[in-house]
């Protein structure tokens, strides 16, 4: 009898794992349904194509080498981890299979190549691209997961971050945001006197589509962080982690909305979007410990923040068609320091060390390899190819052909 239920818990932690990893698989779907609606027209098909194609790449690099970087044969508390390939072999005190919990991490490494993709839109070369690709998913998120997740320095030295606001977010901002600045602005987003020329999204009912898309499947992301369901303990926990999750993406949508109304005297529906994201990127730093009063005030400070913060890099002229670097970035940074609000395991100086080494790692390895990218095959298509679209110069197909009778920019 007690083989039996052991076997059983092994099965449903193992079939709650696998569930809750097709649920931010299907966030794939919800980063290119946004990023589609956010760009012009002309650049819809390559921004499509990106998404599947980093999809696809991080879900082979993880496998061939950067699961085991992240997690196989690594020094407890170290900071080199190991090098090897693929997944390594069932532990015999697992409480679910380790295929399950190689599927549940892959999808969190595409989600962080996800967030580039929307930063560089609308000027990046597709190849350069996709080899960045190769890179972050491959080597330099492992070797930041293995710090923290992993079991390495920084989680011995007691960093918190329940299902990734700074692993996963932060990183894929800190990414983006290092190949913005390699970029540059796109064509006609800012004057020579600094006026600053908004660039309207070709499609908001896709963009809105892709929202809700990715406010479920981080119900899979924060609470299929929990790890485990199968006793009363950890099935209430999770429980309270998609109430918190909720709670945090709905008052930062209400709080985005606020704030537009008070600034512009107009509900911009972009920000609301990034509003609801920003809650859910603060949330995922801890959306266990807090009460769920306390979760709605943390989405109302990530809604309003990401406000401010977009206006703010356009001020500073980094193009970021559709705010990943101040959905993930700026609010994955507020959501860790406010962990030790409500989680007395957390310390402010341990957020703000675990912050400084994964931003400042990711940013200087990923500035590296831009940097390699532009002086070899180059990061930039043409202003030409800008002007005509991404969809002709990369993948020679409209997303919409029947509406297209003259090409403007």
């Amino acid at each position: 009898m007690e083989n039996t239920i052991v076997e059983l818990k092994f099965s449903l932690d193992t079939f709650y794992f696998l569930m809750s990893g097709i649920l931010v698989m299907w966030m794939a779907a919800g980063f290119a349904m946004l990023e589609a609606g956010l760009v012009r027209s002309k650049n819809t098909t390559e921004i499509l194509t990106k998404n599947v194609a980093l999809y696809a790449i991080a879900c082979t690099m993880f496998l061939l080498v950067g699961y085991n970087i992240m997690y196989v044969d690594n020094a407890e508390g170290g900071l080199i981890p190991s090098l090897g390939g693929l997944i390594g072999t069932q532990a015999a005190d697992a409480n679910h299979s380790l295929e399950s919990d190689f599927f549940f991490q892959v999808v969190f490494v595409a989600t962080a190549m996800s967030i580039v993709s929307g930063a560089v839109a609308e000027r990046m070369k597709l190849w350069a691209f996709l080899a960045f690709a190769v890179v972050l998913t491959g080597f330099i998120y492992p070797v930041e997961g293995y710090w923290t997740w992993g079991g390495g320095f920084l989680s011995e030295m007691g960093f918190v971050d329940f299902a990734g606001s700074a692993i996963v977010h932060g990183t894929g901002a800190a990414a983006a945001l290092a190949g913005v600045l390699m970029l540059g602005a796109r064509k006609g987003k800012y004057g020579k006197n600094g006026e600053i020329y908004p660039i309207p999204g070709s499609n908001l009912p896709l963009a809105t589509l892709g929202t809700f898309i990715l406010w479920m499947g981080w119900f899979g992301f924060n609470g299929g962080s929990q790890l485990l369901i199968s006793d009363a303990e950890n099935a209430t926990a999770v429980g309270k982690i998609l109430l918190n999750t909720n709670a945090a993406a709905a008052t930062g949508a209400i709080a985005s909305l606020f704030v537009c109304k008070v600034l512009w005297g107009k509900a911009d529906l972009t920000m609301v979007l990034n509003g609801a994201l920003a809650g859910l990127v603060v949330i995922t730093a801890d959306p266990l410990s807090p009460s769920p009063l306390l979760a709605c005030l943390l989405g109302i400070l990530g809604g309003s923040l990401v406000v401010f913060s977009i206006v703010a890099l356009d001020k500073v002229k980094i193009d970021d068609p559709v705010g990943a670097i101040s959905v993930h970035g700026v609010c994955g940074i507020l959501g860790i320091l406010l962990v030790p609000v409500s989680n007395t395991d957390a310390t402010l100086v341990n957020q703000l060390i675990g912050l400084v080494c994964i931003l400042g790692f990711v940013f200087i390895a990923s500035l590296i390899v831009w940097t390699i990218l532009k002086k070899t095959m180059g990061i930039r298509v043409t202003e030409e190819e800008e002007l005509n679209g991404m969809d002709q110069h990369d993948c020679g197909i409209d997303a919409y052909p029947e509406f297209v009778s003259v090409r403007s920019n």
